[in-house]
């Protein structure tokens, strides 16, 4: 068999998302985002508050602002300018020491000469930059010495340089005559471009020429010269802000000093002639800014502007940090300078909170309503209805100490249909569709397992294997309840409901409610009804997205009167009424239709409400009332009016009250007079 000699090359994948990198999961993001939706919070909204505090293993958009400026801090606690100073004075006095022990130790050199020449070492300008400029001309006697004044020019030559280039101050180490003549070259021949360029006379033929001479000054390698003015401007505009950022003193200083470098005034002038046309070319650079250092490690120029430059690119990646914390897509946050800043895990956590953020606006549980703006879609509001209904549930089969197979609805009636199972579901399988749905994937499997092996390997035996069934493969037989309800779910949304912590337990409640019911108990028909100082009926998805009301009052009496309406319209099925509330009824409705509200609660109030359950009664309800709080006035009337109606009360904790609602759904079903042998 003839085996191929082609040589094969991996490496990361650049051109966008790795499409063989697995999807993200979006659980911890959607339930993030639901909860802070049914808060109150708009969508849109709720994605910000995941994105700004991260999830359980990811860093949020917040923590990683702190971790910015915290940097910033470092940065400036840490250093100190004048380092470029401090060496060359360090330099100067060693060669003047040099030169004063050559002194001493030439008995040729006449005493008059010696003499003079220790009085002008003597009296030499305290500033190192005038005393570097007076001794530009002195007849060094030692060439240890003449080398060590050499250095200052040649370090201060190669500070410029690396003020404007970064890495030159390296690479112009022990550099030769030849070398020097050469960055003076190139600066000259880089200004004839920019000043083209100015003119609008340039072209992109100018601009690859200049690089095939000088490319190896821009280790950037940038691809126009807008790329390469970029680059120059940022770098040649922290160094302004360095200096900028020194004493006068330190700056006139260093700037007497650099009149020195490489002891040739025309690559200060080169140098001083690129400064004035970056900043002409790019005048949104900061050119005047400065910052206020209060370290102890000193910074040379060329180092400092080099943290000038990260300062800089601090403040925009805080400033696209905070961006994005608003309205920004998180796709315009810089993830290479953050890994310079901050390492290669911020990045990360920024890339994946990126991707997380677009597969979310992608994804079918998000969509935009007609005036743009975000919203939890049916199937978003159906996926976390399958959530809180999964935690309701595990809390119900907790408290009563096994799982609770009424949420099959097994005892229903087959429909005929089926459908895969889920984690929860108590239905017979459907052995039929389960073994062909076992029998088709294998085959496929078999088929691309076929596929892969060398043309001349010999066939597997499959024979005596047998079908293996897995879990996706399992379907079941969907059934329904032999009776049909009607369900009325009355959620007080008054004041104290947001005021006590009770507002996110209520609506989750009543989306695990619709969600069972929507699930489970298809033939049933539920009907959401809020009541503040008026009620009113919803949908769920209102109810999610529905704000917490600031208002008082609390019109069971309005609710009341809703539910039985709903009820007189469905007179073949059982009416169930469930009423979740945290205080007495202030509010009653008038004969108008307006709202008549009173603190304490007015007999008239009072009289009006249990007349609207009198009526409930009558109709055969199986009334359960949900009473939040240890309110001794609101446990005394639900007392009684559940006494009245023969119904039941239930006091949960606001975080059970999900299981409670569910729990007592599923005993009056069960209980139905309509649906005897249901069990």
């Amino acid at each position: 068999m003839a085996t191929s000699n082609r040589d094969y090359r991996y490496g990361r994948y650049e051109d966008g998302p790795d499409p063989l990198s697995p999807p993200f999961d979006l659980s911890e993001a959607l339930d993030a985002v639901a909860d802070d939706v049914m808060s109150g919070y708009s969508p849109e909204q709720a994605l910000r508050e995941y994105l700004r505090n991260g999830g359980s293993s990811r860093t949020g958009l917040d923590e990683l602002s702190g971790l910015i400026q915290q940097r910033r801090r470092d940065l400036l606690s840490r250093h100190s300018l004048g380092h470029t100073l401090e060496e060359a004075k360090q330099l100067l006095d060693e060669a003047v020491l040099q030169e004063r022990g050559q002194l001493a130790r030439d008995i040729e050199m006449d005493d008059t000469d010696r003499a003079f020449r220790e009085m002008q070492l003597q009296e030499l300008p305290a500033s190192t930059a005038a005393a570097v400029s007076e001794l530009a001309q002195y007849d060094w006697q030692s060439q240890d010495a003449r080398r060590t004044f050499e250095r200052i020019r040649d370090l201060l030559g190669r500070e410029q340089l690396e003020a404007r280039f970064a890495g030159m101050k390296q690479a112009l180490e022990n550099a030769t005559d030849e070398d020097r003549a050469a960055v003076t070259e190139m600066l000259r021949d880089l200004n004839v471009l920019l000043e083209k360029h100015a003119r609008g006379e340039d072209s992109q033929a100018n601009f690859d020429e200049f690089m095939a001479k000088h490319g190896d000054a821009f280790p950037e390698q940038p691809r126009d010269i807008d790329e390469l003015i970029d680059t120059l401007a940022k770098r040649s505009a922290a160094a302004q802000r360095m200096l900028n950022s020194m004493t006068p003193e330190q700056r006139e200083e260093l700037m007497a000093l650099s009149a020195q470098a490489f002891g040739s005034p025309e690559l200060m002038a080169e140098l001083s002639r690129l400064d004035a046309g970056l900043q002409s070319l790019r005048p949104g650079e900061d050119w005047s800014g400065s910052e206020q250092f209060e370290g102890g490690q000193g910074l040379g120029l060329g180092d400092g502007t080099g943290v000038l430059q990260d300062l800089a690119e601090l403040d925009r990646l805080s400033e696209q940090l905070s961006e994005a914390s608003e309205r920004a897509p998180l796709s315009t946050i810089d993830l290479e300078a953050l890994a310079r800043q901050l390492g290669q895990d911020a990045a990360i956590s920024a890339r994946d909170l990126a991707e997380i953020e677009r597969a979310m606006r992608k994804s079918s549980y998000l969509r935009r309503g007609t005036d743009g703006d975000l919203r939890l879609s049916p199937a978003g509001i159906r996926r976390l209805g399958r959530s809180l209904l999964r935690d309701a549930t595990n809390r119900l089969s907790t408290r009563t100490g096994q799982h609770d197979s009424r949420l099959a609805g097994a005892a229903g009636e087959q429909t005929g249909a089926s459908r895969p199972w889920q984690f929860g579901d108590a239905e017979p399988w459907d052995v039929g569709r389960t073994i062909t749905n076992a029998i088709l994937r294998d085959a496929g499997e078999g088929s691309r397992r076929a596929s892969e092996q060398p043309p001349d390997a010999a066939p597997g035996d499959n024979s005596g294997r047998g079908v293996r069934i897995r879990v996706d493969d399992v379907e079941i037989r969907e059934t329904e309840a032999r009776s049909r309800a009607a369900v009325a779910l009355l959620v007080d949304t008054s004041y104290s409901m947001t005021a006590e912590g009770r507002w996110l337990p209520m609506k989750r409640t009543a989306l695990a409610l619709h969600q069972l019911v929507e699930t489970r108990f298809r033939g049933d028909d539920l009907q959401l009804i809020s009541f503040g100082r008026l009620a009113r009926q919803l949908p769920v998805e209102e109810l999610t997205a529905m704000a917490p009301v600031h208002e008082q009052g609390t019109n069971l009496h309005h609710a009341l009167a809703l539910a039985s309406r709903f009820f007189r319209a469905h007179p073949g099925m059982q009416p169930v009424l469930l009423v979740v509330t945290d205080g007495e009824p202030t509010a009653h409705l008038m004969p108008g239709g307006e709202a008549w509200f009173s603190w304490p609660p007015a007999p008239e109030t009072l009289a009006a409400t249990i007349t609207e359950l009198d009526r409930m009664s009558r109709l055969g309800a199986d009334s359960t009332f949900f009473r939040l709080g240890d309110d001794p006035a609101l446990a005394q009337f639900i007392d009684a009016v559940a006494r009245r109606v023969r119904g039941t009360v239930v006091a949960p904790d606001p975080s059970d009250l999900g299981a409670a609602v569910v729990g007592e759904f599923l005993r009056a079903r069960r209980a139905s007079p309509f649906d005897e042998g249901w069990s």
